[in-house]
């Protein structure tokens, strides 16, 4: 059984044909279940639920019982596959072709799963389990709401007494090829809903009105201009998105009574969450109190709310788990990774709050796309990688 999941194509397509996608189980935690109990881990299965959203399947598995303790994470969770009669090769059907399996999930990411469990598989046939302990922490909501996934079985396990010294998320990381970049941290994000608040009335006698449509673009030039700030030496610059402008409106001759905004930042570690929203709150009210575009209207009449959990900037400082990953890819690909914040939010944004946590895994090029696929090379690759790494980070520790 050892020798099969040492195989990291046949761990993924085996991943694949799960229809695993959001908030579906799919058979996906069950197909991983199957894989990590012969190698001997202690699986745990877990179901968490809050109200307003759907019931989500998660799973936790641990191999050893004393520390250093090596936490591998990802999900399981797949996004839809749009129309399926675009796709080349079926999207759950882990199809090769020309050197390609093909299917939803193939880089982002049981790709990274099935590596890991490929890379782990080798490392104990040949040397036996790591002295210490290696989890799994495997969720079945990163795609979705990411309320009852990551973040609850976190809890739920330190709770129950586990405790990390590091934490390796098998996201696709890499922009070009294998080898190009590891993710140390994130930036933060915060969303916000803004209403301005005018008078409904004939776009003929505008006397009568007042044009909300005005007070949006007003608000929203505030938000975006100028920029908060130059950047950081860990961070690009923070950027703030207006990602819709909406009024509702129909009708060619009537001024709308209300105009809306969505909007999204992501901060660099210049801010928090609250101070970026404080930011936000200053512009608007500066905005606001200069007045509306047309003469002899009152000030901007607005309101705000916010989304219900922002996410918060972090950075990894810690120095074994980036240098024994990065050796680890060095060693195999022969290029020495950037060390990057960019992109959006991951799932590591819940794991900072535990133990030190690092991103590296496939190209991410075709990832949510049409035609998903991964070069079964690239996969051969990752498992070496992954299988350095694992013999790096437990070096690192038993000579510490």
């Amino acid at each position: 059984m050892t020798n099969t999941l040492s195989d990291p194509a046949e761990n993924l397509s085996l991943l694949i044909r799960c229809p695993s996608v959001t908030p579906a189980e799919g058979g996906a935690l069950s197909a991983l279940a199957s894989m990590l109990e012969p190698l001997g881990f202690k699986v745990t299965r877990a179901v968490e639920r809050e109200a307003g959203t759907p019931d989500i399947e998660n799973l936790y598995a641990r191999l050893g019982t004393s520390g250093p303790h090596l936490m591998f994470a990802g999900h399981t969770d797949v996004v839809p596959v749009g129309d399926e009669k675009a796709w080349t090769h079926p999207p759950f059907a882990a199809e090769i072709a020309d050197g390609m399996m093909y299917g939803r999930g193939a880089v982002d990411m049981k790709g990274g799963v099935a590596c890991f469990v490929a890379a782990l598989a080798r490392v104990i046939a040949k040397d036996g389990a790591p002295k210490g302990s290696v989890s799994f922490l495997i969720t079945g909501d990163e795609e979705g709401p990411a309320v009852n996934g990551t973040v609850k079985l976190l809890e739920r396990m330190a709770e129950s007494g586990e405790r990390w010294d590091a934490c390796l998320v098998g996201e696709p990381t890499n922009p070009d090829v294998l080898g190009d970049m590891i993710k140390i941290g994130r930036r933060g994000s915060v969303s916000g809903y803004l209403t301005v608040h005018g008078v409904q009335g004939h776009a003929a006698y505008q006397h009568l009105a007042d044009n909300p449509v005005r007070g949006i673009l007003q608000l929203t030039q505030a938000l975006m201009d100028p920029p908060f700030d130059a950047g950081t030496d860990a961070f690009p610059p923070t950027n703030l998105e207006v990602t819709s402008i909406d009024v509702g409106n129909t009708a060619t001759n009537v001024i709308p009574a209300r105009a809306s905004a969505i909007f999204n930042i992501r901060f660099n570690d210049t801010w928090t969450a609250d101070s970026v929203k404080a930011e936000i709150l200053r512009r608007l009210n500066k905005a606001a109190a200069e007045g509306a575009l047309r003469e002899g209207r009152p000030p901007v009449r607005y309101d705000i709310t916010w989304s219900e959990r922002p996410s918060h900037v972090f950075l990894t400082r810690n120095e074994p788990l980036i240098a024994s990953l990065s050796a680890a890819v060095e060693r195999v690909t022969g290029r020495k990774p950037a060390l990057s914040t960019t992109g959006g939010t991951s799932d590591a944004r819940f794991i900072k709050d535990y133990c030190p946590v690092v991103e590296f895994g496939l190209v991410g090029q075709t990832m949510h796309m049409v035609d998903e696929c991964v070069a079964l090379a690239d996969l051969e690759t990752l498992t070496q990688i992954y299988e350095t790494f694992i013999r790096e980070w437990f070096a690192a520790h038993a000579a510490a």
